[in-house]
């Protein structure tokens, strides 16, 4: 709302500045809002290529952990369970 109380402050708060404000954004508008989005579309698409740059970077690196993390997962299983039963223990008979 700065940007309007610059604007009536300016041309004054009456209703018939206010009119012509409104008109000459009316007029304006389609002339100057084609040539806005002409300059933020370059910008608007390498921002997407960063975050695209950073999403598939980030999966890659969930992916490596992922597998790390199996891999220990796998290593600890496997030393936990013995390869050679335990040799049966003598019983007493007495």
């Amino acid at each position: 709302m700065a940007f309007w109380d610059g604007l009536t402050d300016i041309f004054g708060d009456s209703l018939m500045s206010n009119l012509l404000i409104g008109a000459a954004a009316v007029v304006l508008a389609p002339i100057v809002l084609p040539a806005v989005l002409a300059g933020v579309r370059p910008v608007a698409q390498t921002v997407l290529k960063g975050g695209v740059y950073v999403y598939d970077t980030a999966r890659e690196m969930i992916a490596e952990a992922g597998e790390q993390v199996g891999d220990l997962v796998a290593e600890a299983r496997s030393e936990l369970t013995p390869s050679t039963p335990p040799p049966a223990s003598e019983t007493y008979t007495g």
